[in-house]
C-alpha cells in the first residue's frame, strides 16, 4: 500500500519544527514517531493523528475526520483526516499540533 509523499513531506516539516523525531513503515504507510510513541504519520492519501480518546470524540464532528480503523474495530484514540481537511498550511499544522500535544502529555518510554 502506498502512501502520500507530498504529504508526508509536508509532515515531515512541520514536525522537524519539534525536534526529535523518527519515521517508520507502519499500517502500509509511514508514522512520525515522538517521545516513542506514534505522533502521526501518512496511510494512502489520509493523515494519521494521535490525539487521546477525548480530542478524538470532538474531532470526528468536523468535515473529512473518520474514525482510524484498519480492522473493522476503531482506535479509540486516532483520527484519520481526509486530504479535504488538509488543504492550506494552516489546517495541517492545526492537526499535526493536536497530535504534538497529546504525545507531550504522554509519560517518557
Amino acid at each position: 500500500m502506498a502512501y502520500d509523499e507530498e504529504l508526508a513531506i509536508r509532515v515531515q516539516e512541520i514536525l522537524a519544527e519539534h525536534g526529535d523525531v523518527d519515521e517508520r513503515k507502519m499500517f502500509g504507510g509511514i508514522a512520525f514517531m515522538i517521545k516513542g510513541y506514534m505522533c502521526c504519520g501518512v496511510a494512502n492519501d489520509d493523515l494519521m493523528l494521535r490525539v487521546g480518546s477525548e480530542r478524538a470524540e470532538e474531532l470526528l464532528e468536523e468535515d473529512h475526520v473518520r474514525p482510524m480503523d484498519f480492522t473493522g474495530r476503531p482506535m479509540k484514540d486516532y483520527v484519520f483526516v481526509a486530504p479535504g481537511g488538509l488543504r492550506t498550511e494552516s489546517a495541517l499544522r492545526r492537526r499535526v499540533r493536536s497530535a504534538l500535544d497529546f504525545v507531550d502529555t504522554l509519560p517518557p518510554r
